[in-house]
C-alpha cells in the first residue's frame, strides 16, 4: 500500500505539473467536470480517508448487523450524496489552485503513510458493510485494508478520464 500511495502521489504531481491552463479547463471524458475539477475529485478520494477509516474503526467493533443497517441507510441517500459529491468537486476544483491541490495531495499521502504504519494486522482485518451505491469501488463488506486501497482504485479509474492533452496540443 505504501508503494501505491507513493506512485499516485508522484503521478498526481506529474499530471498537475505537465498540465497547461487550456488542458485544465478542458472537459474530462465521461464526467461533467473539467480536468481541474476531476483532479480535485481524485484528491478528494484521499481526503475522505480519515472519515472512512474512522467508520471502520467504530463499526468494525460492533455486531455486523449495525454496519449493514448503516450501509442500507446510506444507500437510500445516494441521490443527495451524488449531488454533494458533484458540487463539492466542482467547487473545490474551481477554487483551489493546481499548486495547492498538489501540496494537499503530498500532505494527505504523508499522513496516510504514518497511519498505515501504526495499524496492526488485527486493525487491517477489521471491517464493516459499505454503501455499494455510493461508489463502484465500495464492496458490500470492506476491511480496513480494503479501505486503504480504495482511493488508489478511485484515482486510477478517474486518471483514465482526464483529457489534459489532446492530439492537437
Amino acid at each position: 500500500m505504501h508503494a501505491e500511495f507513493e506512485r499516485v502521489r508522484l503521478e498526481f504531481r506529474q499530471l498537475v505539473d505537465s498540465a497547461d491552463s487550456a488542458g485544465l479547463r478542458r472537459l474530462s471524458n465521461g464526467t461533467r467536470w473539467t480536468n481541474r475539477q476531476l483532479l480535485f475529485h481524485m484528491l478528494l478520494g484521499y481526503l475522505i480517508m480519515r472519515a472512512l477509516l474512522g467508520l471502520v474503526r467504530m463499526f468494525g467493533r460492533l455486531p455486523p448487523g449495525v454496519s449493514r443497517w448503516y450501509a442500507q441507510l446510506l444507500n437510500a441517500g445516494t441521490r443527495p450524496f451524488d449531488v454533494v459529491n458533484f458540487i463539492g468537486s466542482y467547487c473545490g476544483g474551481s477554487v483551489l489552485s493546481p499548486d495547492r491541490m498538489t501540496k494537499m495531495f503530498d500532505h494527505v499521502i504523508a499522513k496516510l503513510h504514518r497511519r498505515l504504519d501504526a495499524e496492526t494486522e488485527a486493525d487491517l482485518a477489521r471491517g464493516m458493510h459499505y454503501p455499494t451505491r455510493w461508489d463502484p469501488f465500495f464492496k458490500d463488506y470492506m476491511t480496513l485494508a480494503d479501505v486503504y486501497r480504495f482511493p488508489t482504485r478511485h484515482f486510477d479509474f478517474h486518471q483514465r478520464q482526464l483529457t489534459l492533452t489532446q492530439p492537437s496540443d
